[in-house]
């Protein structure tokens, strides 16, 4: 696999303009501050194509000076900016690909989603943009391949900026990976917690601007964008993207629909204006579809779920009190959900949602307890779900989530007060990246208190999967340390699910 010189990463900006011949752009600037300062990004593989992004940061500082404090304010420039962008085979663009402009434009904050179509399967690609004077920094993509004996992805969630560095992604981009995994909660709208290392600076959200203000915030960490420039990456969102706990047009915090629908959409279109999807779907923001599948070879399907647009609202008192009718997909995801199972011709089946699948009691002893937010509050859509996998018959189903703050791995069964029923499919939660952890002792009462959960750690970091014809290899991978900008990573606990044999062995 190429590997990419990590200074070129982060490198970029002004000091390159001269590796370009001008091209005679319609609309350029000539910038005083790098304008790509949140860095590169890929995502939506496919056999022939990938998206490229950056987002070109627009701030017009020139009335602005120390020397005149009572200036005009800087603004955001208002016209359109043209970018070039340029995809070739090797880093140092001597064998281009393809290239082209892509207009800019203030209403999406100046962000460049380029589909790239026409590209060789299972290939890396290198990539990079330019406008004006300045020229962002390199990226490394991939396209899926058509056929695969191995693939290796990692997957990670939950990073709160305030709680600690991104000392996991800096090791996440020294892997030796395919792709990478973004479960959701890619921002946080609120500060909480103690010993904060790091600051948002400003409050809670809810205004387009604001929203798009946290993301540049928490993109221009140097360690995140290494890990996005060295892979394509496929990304889901989870509450924190928009609000804690929110459930389709309902949130505790905001009792009035209306007015969360109109905070609901700007966060959804500051989510689409910093992730590298699809251009389609800028399409409108009051509704944004981000479930999909992606297929890698004979080897991988990987289903991405979205568990936060569609749900019902959470119960209110105890999760037995959840009724048929409830639901966690809504009935197009549910169905189209069956549809792909079915269809799926892939060895390995992995089912990305946001959060723990599996039964979790987090009550000692015969009294019982559970997370009514996640899949235990919405049990009658979770057996429609296993019941999916089951009628379907996927070859080795596989969840993946996050959002717990821990790493768990379980066996998923469709009775779970039944110790001697078989696995339907396997199940890894990666634990967050930076948000603070539960406590060590409510994981032992977790592990206690359900057969079916085989491991958990209250470890920061993030997982990687290594995928072959036989098995499937998981590595929960931990930092010493969140509150150290460079701390050390190790894998601290390594599994394996063999071809054909649903049920998590630790290795």
């Amino acid at each position: 696999m190429p590997r990419i010189d990590r200074r070129s990463l982060l490198a970029g900006g002004l000091a390159a303009a001269a590796v370009w011949r001008p091209l005679g752009l319609a609309r350029a600037a000539n910038f005083k501050a790098d304008p790509f300062s949140l860095g590169v990004a890929s995502g939506s593989p496919r056999a022939d194509s990938v998206v490229i992004w950056t987002r070109l940061i627009m701030d017009d500082t020139s009335a602005a000076t120390a020397a005149d404090p009572f200036a005009l304010a800087p603004k955001l420039v208002a016209e359109p900016v043209d970018v070039e962008w340029m995809v070739a085979e090797d880093e140092a663009f001597s064998k281009p690909v393809q290239s082209g402009l892509f207009r800019a434009v203030p209403e999406f904050a100046h962000s460049v989603h380029v589909e790239v179509k026409g590209l060789e399967p299972g290939r890396w690609y290198f990539y990079r943009f330019r406008s004006g004077n300045a020229t962002s920094a390199v990226g490394r993509t991939r396209t899926a391949p058509e056929r695969a004996d191995a693939f290796r992805f990692a997957f990670a969630s939950c990073q709160q900026y305030e709680q600690g560095f991104y000392s996991a992604y800096g090791d996440m981009a020294g892997k030796d990976l395919d792709l990478v995994v973004h479960l959701g909660d890619y921002i946080y709208e609120r500060s909480y917690g103690t010993e904060l290392i790091r600051r948002h600076q400003t409050g809670v959200p809810s205004l387009l601007y604001e929203f798009r203000d946290r993301y540049a915030l928490y993109k221009a960490d140097p360690q995140l964008q290494a890990a996005h420039a060295a892979f394509p990456w496929l990304a889901v969102w989870d509450d924190h993207e928009v609000t804690n706990n929110y459930a389709a047009d309902r949130a505790p915090d905001a009792p009035n629909p209306a007015e969360f629908l109109a905070r609901r959409r700007a966060a959804y279109q500051a989510w689409f204006e910093h992730m590298p999807v699809s251009p389609a779907l800028a399409a409108g923001f009051d509704a944004l579809r981000i479930y999909d599948h992606y297929r890698f070879g004979n080897l991988l399907g990987l289903t991405l779920l979205d568990t936060r647009q569609y749900r019902s609202p959470q119960l209110r008192g105890s999760a037995a009190a959840d009724q048929p009718e409830r639901t966690m997909l809504g009935p197009a995801q549910e169905e189209w959900l069956g549809r792909t199972l079915v269809g799926s011709q892939a060895k390995w089946n992995i089912i990305a949602q946001q959060t723990l699948l599996s039964e979790r009691d987090t009550k000692a002893g015969p009294e019982t307890g559970y997370n009514l937010d996640g899949w235990d509050g919405y049990r009658a859509a979770r057996g429609r779900l296993l019941s999916a996998v089951q009628s379907s018959a996927p070859s080795n189903p596989l969840v993946i989530g996050g959002d717990l703050h821990a790493f768990y791995a379980a066996d998923v069964k469709r009775d779970f007060a039944d110790e001697k029923a078989l696995p339907v499919a396997s199940e890894f939660v990666c634990g967050s990246i930076t948000s603070d952890a539960p406590s060590a002792a409510s994981l032992s009462t977790a592990l206690a208190e359900n057969p079916h959960l085989r491991f958990a750690s209250d470890k920061h970091g993030y997982a990687i999967v290594r995928l072959s014809e036989r098995s499937a290899e998981v590595d929960f991978i931990g930092i010493t340390d969140r509150k150290q900008q460079n701390s050390a990573a190790a894998v601290f606990q390594r599994f394996a699910v063999a071809d054909g044999a649903a049920g998590v062995n630790r290795l």
